[in-house]
């Protein structure tokens, strides 16, 4: 795998009061003078992202819920931070549907949450200020049934059948799919897929091209990885010039 000097990245985890809300925080600089091109891959979640670049000024942005590969790039000397969100922020934190900003990039106020080009300065006084911010606007009473749910898709890495969801949440499979329909876009088999896709990507940066969760066999592995990434495994574990976004935030710390 080629690494790119120029790219620089972080990620912090968040505190346990917003784990059910929020999987990491994020940052991504370029400090090149050139643009730095990448593919975007399906991770399960959805991000807001704040940045700065002397081409495009200090921007905020929602990035929807990924279901395919979207190529992108980043600016020259261009700084972003970001949140990567779990699915349960969209209703008890966000109060947003997901369904209309599946694969989208929707631009937010410029003063949203408080956050300005200044804070952009200190990743971590960045990660306490939205933290704090995040903390005030999540809503009680969150229904134990969607908690347990996604407790157990994350904890499985997606690996486990709609029926066993079902019946572990004491939940009907019809009504867990019309939830993920009507606010998320998707259904729950195809979120579970993108889940476990983005747990096989840790195994394929480690070089181990082959399935490990619940892939019916190596031509099903390939061809889940191929859909979901556009490329097969042995080339993504390659990801020439550092190309593969979801890999640039999850280094090694």
């Amino acid at each position: 795998m080629t690494i790119n000097s120029a790219i620089k990245r972080r990620i912090i985890k968040p505190e346990p009061r917003l784990s059910d809300f929020v999987e990491n925080f994020w940052m991504i600089e370029n400090t090149s003078d050139s643009p730095h091109d990448i593919v975007v891959l399906p991770n399960g979640r959805f991000d807001i992202a704040f940045f700065y670049s002397p081409e495009e000024s200090f921007q905020i942005t929602r990035i929807g819920l990924e279901t395919e590969p979207a190529k992108g790039s980043i600016p020259p000397k261009t700084l972003l931070f970001a949140i990567s969100f779990k699915l349960l922020a969209i209703e008890y934190l966000l109060d947003v549907k997901a369904a209309s900003i599946v694969n989208t990039v929707d631009p937010l106020p410029t003063d949203f949450w408080g956050i300005t080009k200044d804070d952009l300065s200190d990743f971590e006084c960045f990660y306490k200020k939205v933290s704090a911010k995040m903390i005030s606007l999540i809503k009680p009473n969150i229904d134990p049934r969607k908690q347990k749910l996604f407790e157990l898709i994350y904890a499985s890495n997606g690996a486990m059948s709609v029926k066993e969801l079902s019946e572990k949440v004491f939940w009907n499979s019809r009504q867990i799919n019309r939830y993920f329909n009507d606010h998320f876009g998707i259904s729950l088999k195809a979120y579970c897929n993108i889940v476990r896709f983005k747990e096989s990507l840790e195994h394929i940066k480690e070089g181990r091209l082959f399935p490990e969760l619940n892939f019916t066999d190596q031509n099903h592995f390939i061809k889940e990885v191929k859909r979901l990434s556009g490329v097969v495994p042995k080339e993504l574990f390659k990801d020439k010039n550092d190309r593969f976004l979801l890999f640039n935030t999850q280094p090694e710390e």
